[in-house]
């Protein structure tokens, strides 16, 4: 199957690492969009969670929103928030954007198709008062908040920071009514799983190497999660499934919060070391971070974190491997709530790969660097999976 996701937007996507938020402030830590926008969804996740009762809730809804603002955050990062929400609240300037926005990126997102194309423009034109779009506005504005209390902390007495404060204190207020919102006010355990979520923005992939640009373990799962989600709707996966290989992509690495993050040479130096590793993560999600969400959410966080990367459905309760082949010609249906392992994996690779190429393209050539490129980009040299011809996707590099 020929892939329609364009290098021009897998090498785009990674333009938000680049992207230094809070430039104004004293920063203790490095803040980055792309860092931003993985809390972000994972704050959304859970907001989500606590309104799937809700008829008109949709994780779809979430996930594309989520997707769309990451794009349209690609192009307009330069404006400062206080003009952007200006702009925002004249609805023919904040069209006029958008359509300036929407033609910037045009060309390479036109590719995923014109039904992908207009649900992107209709995002920005429709009301802001769906419980999805709440549910978006309200863990943007959380993980904007986490920010600043770092921001705050280092800074105390800083220029405008009380003026900010006092702004963002007010902000809070607007989301009362979103349930996951009174939940955390609520729960400290919640409150902590963000927290330690949000650690992993801390934590850089290939730390013994330098990079340009650097990535972290959480913005890395972001871009797993995006990818995942459009070759997911390449190969018309119905909506569970396409959720499924969107959170467990956002998901997948989070025990590394426990372990840090271990590279693939290390892991296979010693025999049985991978499984070690494996079971010692199992253990402390267990005891350290399920007991920080509601019960009822342990058996999809296990799906997301523990064997991530095998294809299942369930069917009459019991969980099936599957390969992503025969999930696509038989259980493509949200009741057999299919996930595609297989594939996930594939684009872990292929962020993996990413990496080391931009990194190379900017000027850095280092062995390490060098020698995953080539072996991954070998590895998929006649490979598809769940259809998709990804040597087609490493040939055009």
């Amino acid at each position: 199957m020929k892939v329609l996701i364009s290098k021009e937007l897998l090498t785009r996507i990674y333009d938000a690492a680049y992207m230094q938020r809070w430039n104004d402030q004293i920063r203790p830590v490095e803040l980055t969009e792309l860092d931003k926008q993985a809390h972000k969804m994972i704050i959304a996740y859970m907001l989500g969670k606590f309104e799937e009762d809700n008829k008109d809730f949709r994780w779809i809804d979430i996930i594309e929103g989520g997707l769309f603002e990451f794009l349209q955050r690609l192009v307009i990062t330069d404006l400062k928030p206080q003009v952007f929400y200006k702009i925002k609240e004249d609805r023919t300037k904040y069209r006029q954007l958008n359509d300036w926005v929407y033609r910037q990126l045009n060309d390479i997102i036109a590719p995923l198709g014109s039904d992908f194309c207009t649900r992107f423009k209709d995002h920005f034109l429709s009301n802001g008062n769906t419980v999805n779009k709440r549910i978006l506005s309200a863990a943007h504005f959380y993980a904007t908040k986490w920010e600043f209390d770092i921001i705050e902390r280092a800074n105390p007495g800083g220029y405008e920071i009380a003026k900010i404060g006092m702004t963002l204190q007010a902000e809070q207020g607007k989301y009362c009514d979103v349930k996951g919102i009174r939940e955390l006010a609520l729960h400290s355990n919640l409150r902590s799983f963000i927290d330690l979520c949000g650690l992993l923005r801390f934590q850089l992939r290939w730390s013994h190497v330098h990079r340009v640009p650097k990535t972290s373990v959480l913005g890395h799962m972001l871009i797993v999660a995006m990818l995942s989600y459009l070759f997911s709707l390449q190969v018309a996966a119905c909506e569970r499934r396409r959720a499924n290989n969107y959170f467990t992509g956002l998901f997948h690495d989070l025990p590394e919060v426990l372990t840090r993050d271990i590279i693939s040479p290390v892991k296979h130096s010693i025999r049985g070391l991978s499984n070690l590793i494996k079971r010692y993560e199992k253990e402390q999600m267990e005891e350290k971070v399920y007991p920080l969400v509601p019960k009822g959410w342990y058996s999809e966080m296990r799906m997301f974190t523990e064997d991530e990367f095998k294809s299942v459905v369930t069917i009459d309760g019991r969980v099936e491997h599957m390969t992503s082949g025969e999930i696509s010609r038989k259980f493509n249906r949200d009741d057999f709530n299919p996930r595609d392992g297989g594939l996930v994996k594939a684009v872990d690779d292929l962020a993996a790969f990413l990496e080391a190429y931009l990194a190379k393209e900017n000027g850095i050539a280092c062995k390490e660097l060098r020698q995953a490129e080539g072996d991954i980009k070998r590895r998929y040299g006649r490979k598809a999976v769940a259809g998709i011809d990804f040597a087609e996707v490493y040939s055009r590099f």
